[in-house]
């Protein structure tokens, strides 16, 4: 089973970019149902799974499935899906998107739902983004053990983060 995380954002790549790879909200489930599809055709298991993060400064695809060639046929169908759902060109894309398999995907999952990974350090809308990604993937049936699990754990971590750190401390002052 691989676990990977794909995505850009505001350290990554240009808005522009950013603006032509974002989901809108209501779209969110459909997207991950397309994801889902796609990793099929690339011949993903039947136990393939996916939830999309996309907010204003940054789009990421977590997927969780065994796709034959390994992590690294993972990202590149997890790249390939995010030009074509998008309809940009691969070539475009490919230089501003990281690529995080396995643990860095968790840890930077991590990151992200503490606020470390935003523009601005310690943004406590990001975790409630999160959230929201995560219950439209579970809808649309994207989540499974693996990335259900995971997103339960980075929950926790970013409640701990916020509540034994000084982690944004300057938005709760600027209330």
């Amino acid at each position: 089973m691989q676990l990977i995380a794909v995505g850009l954002n505001h350290t990554t790549a240009p808005l522009t970019l950013r603006e032509r790879v974002a989901f809108p909200t209501e779209r969110i489930g459909h997207a991950v149902a397309a994801a889902r599809t796609w990793f099929g055709q690339a011949g993903a298991d039947t136990g393939k799974e996916a939830a999309i993060l996309s907010t204003c400064n940054r789009t990421e695809l977590y997927a969780a499935g065994a796709i034959p060639g390994g992590v690294e046929a993972a990202i590149d169908v997890s790249a390939r899906f995010l030009a074509d759902y998008h309809n940009v060109s691969y070539g475009d894309l490919r230089p501003y998107l990281y690529t995080l398999p396995q643990d860095h995907a968790v840890r930077h999952a991590f990151r992200v739902a503490s606020g470390l990974d935003s523009m601005v350090l310690g943004e406590p809308q990001i975790l409630g983004q999160m959230k929201d990604a995560v219950r439209q993937a579970d809808a649309a049936g994207g989540l499974g053990t693996y990335l259900h699990q995971m997103f339960q754990r980075t929950f926790a971590v970013a409640k701990e983060v916020r509540s034994t750190t000084e982690i944004g401390a300057q938005h709760a002052r600027t209330r």
